[in-house]
């Protein structure tokens, strides 16, 4: 096979190389688009980052995902865009040319699902977010490039969303833990970016009856599929948008730019890997 006929492949860094549902996604479009191409896992240790990013190329790879505990290390590694350098984490590798670029999909992994499941969700005008880690900074970058008029960022060590009402501006405003529930009311989307609620981590313990007939809920956790905080939303009558409609969004972008069109998250695409999240997987 000739440098010109080989086949694209892309690849999800990552140390450890635990299980991920990026193959089953890509691979899913590699196969109904029609396109020759492949993705792999490749587990690197942090010693070794550094040199398999700046040669990609060279390790047969035209673009790249990156997640823990790589994100930042990308960063600095590559050249960056605005929301990459806002996020504070790369997570999309690709070449323009030869220089090697990076970006942060979960901003829009995070927007186009809640576009997709709770359209008109933007009008809500007030926000309110659980967490200030880094997948808080790309939700509350989306929200504010989508309108978001007030974001307030709730997280248990106050100093931490004080951090990044700094970065962002005026727009977010920070809330201490126990001021949650006061803020309720007041908000049209409600969104957790936070561990509580996961499998094997304590429950989120939140009453939503304070929130109008008309606000959305969000979950960024996709381990259980249905966290009590959606099932809760749901059960009030509210929109929802969960976590795993977040993981196939985000992957969209990063697969264009690999492979050079732009496939969309189906039906099948969400129930396939529905079925990979309900089978059991050996550990690691």
């Amino acid at each position: 096979m000739t440098a010109e006929t080989k086949a694209r492949a892309a690849c999800l860094i990552g140390w450890p190389a635990a299980h991920s549902r990026s193959p089953l996604i890509h691979h899913y479009w590699l196969r109904t688009l029609g396109i020759d191409g492949g993705y792999n896992i490749e587990a690197v240790p942090p010693e070794e980052v550094a040199e398999f990013i700046q040669h990609l190329a060279k390790h047969g790879f035209v673009g790249a995902n990156v997640t823990i505990p790589h994100k930042e290390r990308a960063l600095q590694l590559t050249m960056p865009d605005a929301r990459a350098k806002a996020v504070g984490a790369a997570n999309t590798l690709y070449y323009d040319g030869e220089m090697l670029r990076s970006t942060n999909t979960d901003v829009e992994g995070f927007v186009g699902n809640l576009d997709a499941s709770a359209p008109g969700w933007d009008r809500a005008g007030e926000a309110l977010v659980l967490g200030a880690g880094g997948s808080s900074r790309a939700v509350v970058f989306g929200l504010i490039e989508r309108g978001i008029t007030r974001i307030h960022l709730a997280n248990r060590t106050v100093e931490r969303a004080q951090a990044l009402a700094d970065q962002f501006g005026a727009k977010v405003t920070p809330v201490a833990w126990d001021e949650v529930a006061g803020k309720l009311s007041r908000v049209g989307l409600l969104v957790n970016t936070t561990s509580l609620g996961m499998k094997g981590q304590p429950p989120l313990e939140i009453d939503l009856a304070p929130l109008s007939a008309d606000a959305v809920v969000a979950d960024l956790v996709y381990v259980p599929l249905e966290t009590p905080l959606l099932a809760a939303a749901k059960a009030r009558g509210l929109k929802t948008a969960d976590g795993l409609g977040m993981l196939l969004h985000q992957a969209v972008r990063g697969f264009e730019l690999w492979f050079g069109q732009r496939p969309t998250v189906t039906v099948e695409l969400r129930q396939l890997v529905e079925a990979d999240l309900r089978a059991p997987h050996p550990a690691g």
